[in-house]
C-alpha cells in the first residue's frame, strides 16, 4: 500500500488551510496513495482563542469535507486532528477521525496525553481549553491494514504503541504539531524508535513554520518503516511525502527478529524490586 504524510501550515484560516489539505491530499492520491494521514489542528493552530472559533462538532464543515473527499478519491484518510467542540460543557476535544473510501467515519480518537509544556520560551496549556480522551483506538483500512491512531504528544508515550501494536496495528498514524525546538531534537528520534520498538510503518504529519500566537512547528514530516529507516520526508514548508509500504517485509522483520514475541507483559506488571 502507498501512503502519504501531509504538512501544512494552520493559522487562524480555516478555509485557507482547508484548501492547501485539498490540493495536497488530491496531489497524493493521483500518485498513487491509498492512505493519507493530515496534520494534527490541520484547520486551525495558535492561540486559546483561535481553537475555539474555528472548533466544530465531527459533523460540522471540516468532518463533512473529509468524508466527501476520502469518498470521491477512493482513499482512507486519517484527517489529522480538529478542535472538536463538546456540546453543553464550553470545552474542546483534540480529536482524530479515520474516514473510508466509503466516506464513513470508521473510527474516532480523541488524544490521551495533553500538552502542557513550556518549551523553547513558549508555554503550552492543552488543559487550559481540551479534556484527555481515555479510549486507544486501532482502526482498519479498507484492505484491512490495522492502523493505530494517535496525536502529537502521545508520540513521547511508548506504552501507548506497543498497546496499538498488541491490538493488531501495522501502520502507526503520528498526526503531530510538534515544536521547532522538539522537532529539531527529538522528534525523528522518537518516531524511528516507536517504528523499531513496534516493527511497523509510522506516518507522521507534522505541522510546519509559525503560527498565530508565536508558536512554532519544526515540519520534517515523514513515514518510516519497521527496520527504522526513513522511506520519506517532506521539505521545509507545506507539502506532502509518499512512500510504499512493504507488508510482506514487515512480516519478514516480525518474523526473523520476533521481538514483539519474546515480550514478557506479566513480568512487566508485577513488582519492581528495589534493593
Amino acid at each position: 500500500m502507498r501512503a502519504a504524510a501531509v504538512q501544512l501550515n494552520a493559522t487562524d484560516d480555516p478555509d485557507r488551510a482547508q484548501a492547501t489539505a485539498e490540493r495536497l491530499v488530491r496531489e497524493a492520491a493521483a500518485r498513487g496513495a491509498t492512505l493519507v494521514v493530515l496534520p494534527e489542528k490541520w484547520p486551525a493552530l495558535g492561540t486559546t482563542a483561535i481553537l475555539r472559533a474555528a472548533a466544530e462538532p465531527l459533523d460540522g464543515p471540516r468532518g463533512r469535507w473529509a468524508a466527501a473527499l476520502a469518498q470521491e478519491l477512493g482513499i482512507d484518510l486519517v484527517a489529522g486532528s480538529v478542535s472538536e467542540a463538546r456540546p453543553g460543557t464550553g470545552r474542546l476535544s483534540n480529536t482524530s477521525v479515520h474516514y473510508g473510501p466509503d466516506g464513513a467515519a470508521r473510527a474516532t480518537y480523541r488524544k490521551v496525553h495533553l500538552f502542557d509544556v513550556d518549551v523553547d520560551g513558549h508555554r503550552y496549556r492543552e488543559s487550559d481549553a481540551e479534556d484527555a480522551g481515555d479510549e486507544l483506538v486501532l482502526t482498519h483500512t479498507a484492505d484491512g491494514v490495522g492502523v493505530g491512531l494517535s496525536i502529537c504528544y502521545d508520540l513521547r508515550f511508548a506504552e501507548l504503541y506497543r498497546r496499538l501494536t498488541g491490538a493488531g496495528a501495522r501502520v502507526l498514524a503520528v498526526p503531530a504539531a510538534f515544536t521547532l525546538a522538539t522537532t529539531r531534537d527529538h522528534w525523528e528520534l522518537l518516531l524511528r524508535a516507536r517504528a523499531v520498538e513496534n516493527q511497523a510503518f509510522v506516518v507522521a504529519a507534522n505541522q510546519v513554520g509559525e503560527h498565530p500566537g508565536g508558536a512554532r512547528s519544526g515540519g520534517r514530516s515523514m513515514i518510516v518503516d519497521p527496520w527504522g529507516l526513513v522511506l520519506a520526508q517532506v521539505p521545509d514548508g507545506e507539502g506532502v511525502c509518499l512512500a510504499d509500504l512493504d507488508l510482506g517485509r514487515q512480516d519478514e522483520v516480525r518474523r526473523t527478529l520476533p521481538a514483539l514475541a519474546h515480550g514478557r507483559p506479566g513480568v512487566y506488571a508485577g513488582e519492581v524490586v528495589v534493593r
